[in-house]
């Protein structure tokens, strides 16, 4: 248990080191893992709406930019309390973060919070670390794009 509550301490203070858009996995093989296992729930749209990724489900938050995002703060999305107060807290996505978030999403709120009773709206559990790297590699690509065009516009 004090394991789980120092890996989670350490993820915290590692802060958005992947924000930039690096990750470790393999991003093509997290599009595909995408396309199977999130495009269900969740959506990657622009800020313009326009549909990434996925078929435009709102179960789940969009996964846009989530690369370097504080935890549960998508504007107009109704989150679950616990992962609000992981966001209060500085909870942010990065690789670590994220991998370890969709492996357990209730174990990680419960241990990031540091609250027996938390649960997560998201009931899917990704299989292995090495599946979940990947599908954050792939989302980060979105935020990379995202910042490039941004930057394209702003000159």
């Amino acid at each position: 248990m004090n394991i789980l509550k120092i890996g989670a301490a350490l993820t915290m203070m590692a802060g958005s080191a992947f924000a930039d858009g690096h990750a470790s996995g393999d991003a093509a093989n997290g599009e595909t893992l995408f396309a199977r296992q999130c495009v269900a729930c969740h959506v990657v749209a622009d800020a313009s709406g326009e549909v990434l990724a996925g078929r435009n489900a709102r179960v789940g938050p969009n996964l846009f930019g989530i690369a370097g995002r504080t935890a549960g703060t998508i504007e107009g999305f109704r989150y679950g309390d616990a992962i609000i107060v992981a966001g209060e807290g500085g909870a942010v996505f990065d690789e670590a973060t994220f991998v370890a978030y969709v492996m357990d999403p209730t174990a990680w709120l419960r241990e990031i919070t540091d609250d027996a009773r938390a649960r997560s709206k998201m009931s899917f559990k990704v299989r292995s670390d090495s599946d979940a790297a990947d599908i954050y590699a792939y989302l980060a690509t979105f935020a990379a794009e995202g910042a490039e065009e941004e930057e394209e516009a702003a000159q």
